[in-house]
């Protein structure tokens, strides 16, 4: 049982580690899909998807490499996997599924511009990110494996690249009342009020 577990979060783990290159993959060209004929997802999900197999087949010979092998690492992770869901759930409250996958960036007509900063995205201007954060974590100490530690590491190291140049496209798009909101509201991890 445990071997299949490990075996499906070092798939997840590589594929969440590579949401920072999708992400890079439309938003620095979004003018540029939006441009284009047809469906952008045409050629951007099978390069995701490319991605994953070369992160899967760089990582593969070490997937089976453990820090520690334990069925209680699992409770943590459980914890994890719930704060995750809960976080998605409500990072989807004010936003339709074209927006969260990332339409109006780009395709045309798709032109839902409003800034959200009510919820959870009171407490972080990224909760999704947030939520990716807590699944991949989940994954990485439920299994133990050294692979995962080290794609969660890659993703943490290139999250932060992500936030900042979102949060300058959002403030193109959202000029001054964005920069106000993100003096106010930190970017993925919430501050601690005792």
């Amino acid at each position: 049982m445990l071997s299949w577990l490990r075996t499906v979060g070092w798939v997840v783990c590589v594929v969440y580690s590579t949401i920072p290159l999708f992400w890079l993959m439309i938003h620095p060209r979004a003018h540029r899909w939006r441009e284009r004929r047809g469906s952008p997802f045409c050629v951007l999900v099978p390069a995701w998807i490319l991605t994953w197999a070369a992160v899967g087949g760089l990582t593969a010979p070490w997937r089976h490499v453990a820090l520690y092998s334990t069925a209680w690492s699992w409770v943590p992770a459980a914890l994890l996997f719930v704060a995750g869901v809960f976080i998605y759930s409500r990072a989807g409250a004010h936003f339709s599924w074209a927006q969260l996958g990332g339409l109006p960036e780009v395709l045309p007509g798709h032109d839902e511009q409003r800034l959200v900063t009510t919820g959870i995205r009171a407490r972080v201007r990224h909760p999704v990110y947030l939520g990716h954060l807590c699944a991949l974590l989940g994954w990485t100490v439920g299994t133990g494996l050294v692979v995962c530690w080290a794609l969660t590491g890659f993703a943490i190291v290139t999250g932060p690249v992500m936030v900042r140049l979102e949060d300058a496209e959002l403030e193109k798009r959202f000029g001054e009342r964005y920069a106000v909101y993100r003096e106010r509201v930190p970017a993925v991890l919430p501050r601690l009020r005792l």
